[in-house]
């Protein structure tokens, strides 16, 4: 007589079988990268919940801007006046450095660095892996973003797009253990690798020499070595050299300058040059030669 319930395989088969499946699907993404384009799809689907999920905090930030006293539009209207006259007596000095950086330049025989596009974006979430230092923002395919386009705040390097979606992407931050910047001291020129520790507040140089030229307090920038970077923008300052002759390597850690546990809003670099030619007034030979040694040290 045939049984009436029939009985399929064991729950030892099955879960052999789906140790077997998921051991297969991370090879063929870790090898193949198989799964790319099935991520970025996923990564759009998600978005609309990372929209929703950040609605309440945008309508909170929204009232706290917008239901403020008489007193308070008055003061904050003073300093926007002081700030006003600051920031165009630095837009003054700025365009006369600019230019005479430019003759000094041509006078080096160096080629102008052309302009970079930019675009600013809004950090959507943040991930909640502490084993993962990773951001999604609201800037996707739809806007012209890219894989490895390098990511900034107003401070420095922050790090570069990772994967990308329809209308959101995901950072990697430079403090990610995984991530790893060319740099070099801006002091000397001496080249490094700066790498992630898993903390946000520290790098890692390896392969330092004890002969190295480094010392605590050096603004390391980028190099622009691996076209990933674009050369001079700040990334770190170096916090601690220490030269142990028990170690093969000098020990030598680094603390970035940008804010990566404050990161709200981010400018993203492009590799196009930009479009835009900004102009700047035309002074005599005397006013571009008046700081050589000062604009020499800059450029």
């Amino acid at each position: 007589m045939n049984p009436i319930f029939k009985h399929g395989p064991s729950p030892q088969y099955r879960i052999i079988l789906v140790l077997l499946l998921s051991a297969s699907l991370m090879f063929f993404d870790h090898q193949m990268a198989s799964f790319e384009t099935a991520r970025g799809y996923l990564q759009s689907l998600v978005s609309p919940l990372q929209y929703m999920a950040n609605a309440p905090k945008q309508m909170m930030n929204w009232a706290s801007r917008n239901i403020v006293t008489r007193q308070q539009l008055m003061a904050q209207n003073e300093h926007y006046r002081e700030n006003e006259l600051f920031f165009h007596e630095q837009a003054m000095q700025l365009s006369i450095v600019t230019l005479e950086n430019e003759r000094l330049r041509s006078l080096l025989s160096s080629p102008v660095r052309a302009g970079i596009d930019k675009m600013f974006a809004e950090i959507l979430s943040v991930d909640s892996d502490p084993y993962s230092h990773q951001v999604v923002i609201n800037r996707g395919a739809n806007d012209g973003v890219y894989e490895g386009q390098p990511v900034l705040d107003e401070k420095g390097i922050v790090g570069q797009i990772l994967h990308v979606g329809a209308s959101s992407s995901r950072v990697i931050l430079i403090s990610d253990i995984t991530h790893a910047v060319p740099v070099r001291i801006q002091r000397n020129g001496l080249r490094l690798i700066a790498s992630g520790s898993g903390q946000i507040d520290r790098l890692i140089h390896n392969f330092v020499p004890h002969s190295a030229d480094i010392k605590k307090g050096d603004l390391l920038v980028t190099s622009g070595l691996g076209g990933k970077y674009p050369e001079g923008y700040p990334v770190a300052r170096v916090v601690l050299v220490r030269t142990d002759e028990s170690r093969e390597f000098a020990i030598i850690y680094s603390k970035p300058v940008a804010q990566i546990d404050r990161l709200r809003y981010l400018l993203l670099l492009s590799n196009t040059p930009s479009k835009e030619q900004t102009t700047t007034p035309r002074v005599d030979g005397a006013s571009a030669v008046k700081k050589d040694s000062t604009v020499a040290g800059k450029s």
